[in-house]
């Protein structure tokens, strides 16, 4: 029986036309035993993999059976593209921000192109970082920080081992993928009068002023994260009992742990006055539209109020450094950020007054001999 290469399975290629990267749908003509492409007109994976499995139905119908590989592979055998697809159509469900995949995905597909999953390695997955810590963003022209590129190279990883998991690459196969180290959070907060600046300076944005001062209050006296305030909508607001859930229904739980919160008293207040002016079902909304993005407004308030290297995370930072300045024992620290213990002690408890303490006392007292310890 004559030995030759396998037959390859349809798949999309990216291809650059007239400056443009487009992807193609590349397959095997047994009848010509030539390589076929066609193009799909498309720059982004996400439609042009909708459309590689509208043809790939064609075909079908056609009495031309081209379906993808059943069975599980070698990383010789798939791409990064296809691993990545994998991930975001069967998990999915699971993930709660599915836009941040995307966005991983594209500067991901944007250096690997049409790379199979065996070039995978730490040396490859350093050249990436590198390469993207000197890619600057085409609209603000800052450069990404290492963080970013952190969460773009645990996506891949996730998504490898989604599919070695899901039997999509053969079991203990898959390449590791080496991703940086956790960085040191930065322990930015803000003082009282800081913050009593920033909401001055809230206020006086013209465009703003109506929902920007309400995004600091939830976010000092929550803690929240931006996300988890700017989707929050009335019906996880109760003003009757004082409680606030940001994991808002049907949301999937996530490590990322959105508590539910009793309303401090000039919160509450706040939200009173808001609702009662606004008929949107979003707290923080403009003219009745959600907000997606608040960073640049936000940026523009802490310049008026004359703050630096302040961000909306720097509300949350906040509030759980006011919390343990004010005693609030970790573990209730914990539960209000909905933090771990192990990552609110990490970040929270040199500010605890009582941090240490004990071991301090056991050193300042002498043994009952009068000797000195």
């Amino acid at each position: 029986m004559p030995r030759g290469r396998p037959r390859q399975e349809p798949k999309l290629v990216r291809r650059i036309i007239h400056g443009k990267d487009i992807w193609f749908i590349q397959w095997h003509d047994e009848a010509t035993g030539e390589t076929r492409r066609r193009s799909t007109g498309l720059e982004d994976h996400g439609p042009a993999y909708l459309k590689f499995e509208e043809w790939k139905a064609q075909q079908e119908a056609a009495g031309k059976p081209v379906g993808a590989i059943d069975r599980p592979r070698h990383p010789d055998e798939i791409t990064i593209a296809e691993v990545l697809t994998f991930y975001v159509a069967g998990h999915s469900s699971d993930i709660a921000s599915p836009e941040r995949i995307g966005y991983a995905s594209k500067h991901l597909l944007a250096w690997w192109t049409d790379a199979r999953v065996s070039a995978i390695s730490p040396v490859m997955c350093r050249q990436y970082r590198d390469a993207r810590l000197k890619q600057p963003h085409p609209k603000t022209h800052k450069l990404p920080t290492l963080g970013t590129i952190t969460r773009e190279l645990a996506v891949l990883r996730a998504a490898v081992i989604w599919c070695e998991n899901n039997k999509k690459l053969i079991k203990g196969q898959a390449p590791f993928v080496e991703v940086p180290g956790k960085q040191p959070g930065k322990d930015r907060w803000l003082t009282r009068g800081e913050a009593a600046r920033l909401l001055w300076a809230a206020r006086k944005e013209p465009k703003a002023r109506l929902h920007l001062p309400l995004f600091v209050l939830l976010g000092l006296y929550s803690g929240a994260r931006a996300g988890a305030i700017l989707s929050l909508k009335w019906l996880q607001v109760d003003l009757v009992r004082g409680t606030i859930d940001f994991n808002e229904p049907g949301r999937p739980r996530t490590n990322k742990r959105r508590a539910k919160i009793q309303i401090p008293a000039p919160l509450k207040l706040a939200l009173r006055r808001v609702q009662r002016r606004t008929n949107s079902p979003d707290v923080i909304n403009y003219l009745g539209t959600p907000i997606k993005q608040i960073k640049h407004a936000f940026a523009q308030a802490c310049t008026r109020a004359g703050l630096t290297d302040v961000t909306p995370h720097t509300l949350r930072h906040t509030c759980g450094t006011w919390l343990a300045q004010r005693g609030v024992p970790l573990w209730e620290i914990a539960g209000w950020l909905g933090h771990s213990l192990a990552e609110t002690t990490e970040l929270y408890a040199h500010h605890h007054p009582d941090h240490l303490a004990n071991a301090r006392t056991a050193l300042d007292r002498r043994e009952r001999t009068g000797t000195q310890p």
